[in-house]
């Protein structure tokens, strides 16, 4: 998949999350494991599309030899491609990533419900980027 394929693949994702914050309550994803995996698999995937436009870029650019995903963004964010704030939030989504890849750790449903509060992080993330596609 092309990276504007990728970008356009997270809006899409970031859209439904969008509908399930707005129809689906903290008290319902506590209930109802089916909204809870909705949360979970959507961040996951989304940040799952940031990480991967984020490690092709610094290769295709050729920043450096990254040694792990948050090694991908540190590159673009001293390079220029990213502001330091949306850096330090995606990088604060590579954590995220890998606590709800690690299934042996519990996620608290109320922090992952409050993830949806940052979706806009996101959507900073596609525009930084659509500037060096």
């Amino acid at each position: 998949m092309e990276l504007t394929e990728k970008l356009k693949h997270l809006e899409e994702n970031i859209n439904i999350l969008r509908q399930i914050k707005q129809s689906v309550t903290l008290d319902e994803l506590k209930v109802n494991k089916r909204y809870e995996w909705e949360v979970r698999y959507g961040l996951l995937e989304s940040i799952q599309v940031v990480i991967d436009i984020a490690c092709k870029l610094s290769s295709q650019y050729n920043l450096g030899n990254p040694k792990n995903y948050k090694a991908c963004v540190k590159l673009l964010q001293e390079h220029g491609y990213l502001s330091n704030t949306v850096a330090e939030n995606v990088i604060g989504m590579v954590g995220l990533r890998n606590l709800l890849v690690h299934e042996y750790i519990e996620i608290d449903e109320e922090k992952l419900y409050h993830f949806l509060d940052r979706l806009d992080d996101f959507i900073s993330f596609a525009l930084e980027m659509k500037d060096h596609l």
